[in-house]
């Protein structure tokens, strides 16, 4: 799923051009391989960043820790992130803002406990293996705060999130969080009966979120490539909706796997449709608005020394894109 650590080292740039792309706008789009990334994919292939004028090439990171960087710079004109990373790049003075969310994780990250564990708030006093300052991280900050725990509540065994089956298996913590697939393995364990999920990403729509980012020189120079961008989006999950099998076969081939298995994949995540596009950005205490996550990571975030202070949450992002394009979906 979408995480801080989807690989440790940066080990090159893979160009992908737009396949059928016409010399309109240039614009470079940096991305990691994930399955969230599917109405990119199906952008790509069927045409649609052409059809909105732009001539996209992916810029495929193997370490999505760089790209904040890489869009600050210029390196990119924009790039998928994980919304974390924008807090972090707004809390250095950076002027980078999200401007669509692309994907949600739905199920794909979960919080697991022993059969004896029957609510989040019986974790209180317990063990718990995660990986710190991951989605898991915040996944869990968002589960304790709405119980009334904290970090202070639990005694935390940091661990990377592929090391949770073997701690919770090994019986060195009754509870864990973690993602796919390490979730499957671990409720698989002892014949599927030593371990459930307490809270999954499924009941926490929108804590854990990739979104499409660029800067602010961006947005005053293109502002029509960054339209552009959003539009092509919401044709590649237009495209997904009407043709799924044609759509997962495209994501295969995009992610080296097969269609059964990108089907799989995608049951785990949400591309949020044209209706929904602007639910991040409304101003509320409830999930998936930034305002409600932004809160639960950028306290973790300061608690854990990666950031100085919170930003203002309007700093991360520009929701006007958005807002015009629901208002004239035609244009």
């Amino acid at each position: 799923m979408n995480t801080l650590y989807r690989a440790l080292l940066l080990l090159g740039l893979t160009i992908l051009p737009c396949l059928g792309a016409k010399a309109n706008t240039p614009i470079t789009l940096g991305v990691v391989t994930w399955i969230g990334y599917g109405p990119i994919y199906c952008a790509v292939a069927n045409g649609y960043f052409a059809k909105h004028g732009l001539d996209v090439k992916l810029v495929t990171f193997s370490d999505n820790a760089v790209m904040p960087g890489a869009v600050q710079s210029g390196e990119v004109d924009a790039a998928t992130l994980t919304f974390d990373q924008v807090v972090g790049a707004v809390s250095k003075g950076w002027g980078v803002k999200v401007v669509l969310a692309v994907d949600y994780s739905a199920g794909g990250d979960a919080i697991l406990a022993s059969t004896a564990i029957n609510s989040i708030k019986e974790i209180k006093g317990h063990k718990v293996a995660f990986a710190p300052l991951s989605p898991s991280d915040f996944l869990l900050g968002y589960a304790l705060d709405k119980n009334g725990l904290s970090l202070s509540d639990i005694t935390p065994i940091n661990t990377a999130a592929e090391g949770v089956p073997g701690i919770l298996v090994g019986g060195s913590a009754d509870v864990g969080v973690t993602y796919e697939p390490s979730v499957s393995v671990i409720l698989k364990s002892g014949g599927g009966n030593r371990f459930h999920v307490l809270l999954s990403s499924k009941e926490a729509k929108g804590m854990i979120t990739d979104v499409l980012s660029v800067t602010a020189t961006t947005i005053a120079k293109k502002p029509k490539a960054v339209d552009g961008l959003i539009r092509s989006y919401l044709d590649g999950v237009a495209f997904m909706k009407a043709e799924p099998a044609k759509a997962a076969a495209i994501i295969g081939r995009a992610l080296d796997i097969s269609p059964e298995e990108a089907q799989a994949q995608l049951q785990g995540i949400e591309n949020p449709t044209f209706a929904q596009i602007g639910d991040v950005f409304a101003k509320s205490d409830v999930l998936p608005s930034f305002f409600a996550s932004g809160k639960i990571i950028g306290t973790i975030m300061k608690k854990e020394g990666q950031i100085d202070s919170e930003p203002p949450i309007e700093a991360t992002f520009d929701a006007s894109f958005v807002k015009e394009i629901q208002a004239h979906p035609g244009d």
